[in-house]
């Protein structure tokens, strides 16, 4: 049981409210995608890209947990970050899956995730995630402790939890590539490597969809590098509290050096073999 009036103790009050933005947030994404939606600016390359309806649920997210929370310091993708004396920072994506977002695919999501100190994934201690993937209405929550939950913009939750064991060879890997041309070529001849060994892969291109699919038994696991804290910082806390293992190579947290989310049996094994297969190459300087 949770101690009253512990850090932990709060943590459904925060998810609640989580909730409730990333519901409001949604639905503008929506909107702002029926209406239309164009590249706004590139950022890292050219296939970096952000529209103004990001910009837009950003500064709307940014605005409701300031009215709520003004103490807390806040990490947004495009906004970056701005400090708090609370010890608590929102890390949030507003539109994770922009190029899905931009083409009409509905597969993106609106991230709202709780860490307790700095924002540094190598750091932090996640505390509270929110995912909303507005296009069909699935909502994913978890709070430390308090496991995860699949539900809609109209409640009915239920309880998430990972898939059980697998043998390499019938697991459905979620996997993702960098913007940077160099760096997609290598992982993509680790990937085209795996691919004989396991039953498939898939690539979706929302990562913090992918991470809620490990939760929810949808994919055996998941891997990626380059990741920023904003596109794993939620559904990192709810693919653990599903029952996944969600980690960095050895004993590091998950960073954008890697991310590896699996049933723990799965997770023993697929690292070792990605490694000896490549994927552990040195990423080029940002």
């Amino acid at each position: 049981m949770r101690p009253a009036g512990s850090l932990d103790s709060m943590t459904t009050e925060l998810l609640d409210l989580a909730r409730t933005i990333a519901l409001e947030a949604g639905e503008l994404a929506a909107r702002r995608r029926r209406e239309g939606v164009e590249v706004a600016a590139t950022k890292s390359t050219l296939s970096d890209v952000v529209t103004d309806a990001d910009r837009e649920v950003e500064l709307l997210i940014r605005g409701r947990l300031h009215d709520a929370r003004p103490e807390d310091a806040f990490l947004g993708e495009e906004g970056g970050a701005v400090g708090g004396p609370s010890g608590l920072t929102w890390v949030v994506d507003p539109i994770d899956g922009t190029a899905n977002y931009l083409y009409g695919i509905p597969h993106y999501a609106i991230s709202i995730a709780l860490v307790e100190g700095d924002p540094d994934p190598l750091t932090w201690r996640g505390l509270a995630g929110c995912v909303f993937n507005p296009a069909i209405g699935e909502l994913y929550t978890a709070d430390r402790g308090g496991g995860a939950f699949l539900g809609g913009s109209r409640g009915n939750d239920v309880e998430i939890r990972a898939a059980g064991p697998v043998p390499l060879e019938l697991a459905m890997i979620n996997t993702g590539f960098a913007y940077n041309a160099t760096t997609r070529g290598r992982q993509g001849e680790v990937i085209t490597r795996l691919l004989p060994m396991v039953r498939d892969i898939r690539r979706f291109g929302t990562a913090s969809l992918d991470l809620c699919m490990v939760a929810n038994g949808r994919a055996n696991a998941y891997v990626e590098r380059t990741l920023s804290p904003w596109d794993h910082a939620a559904g990192a806390i709810i693919a653990r509290e599903a029952g996944a293992v969600v980690k960095g190579f050895g004993d590091a947290a998950p960073s954008s050096d890697l991310i590896l989310a699996a049933e723990p049996m799965l997770a023993a094994r697929l690292e070792p073999l990605l490694i000896e297969l490549g994927m552990r190459f040195e990423l080029p300087s940002s």
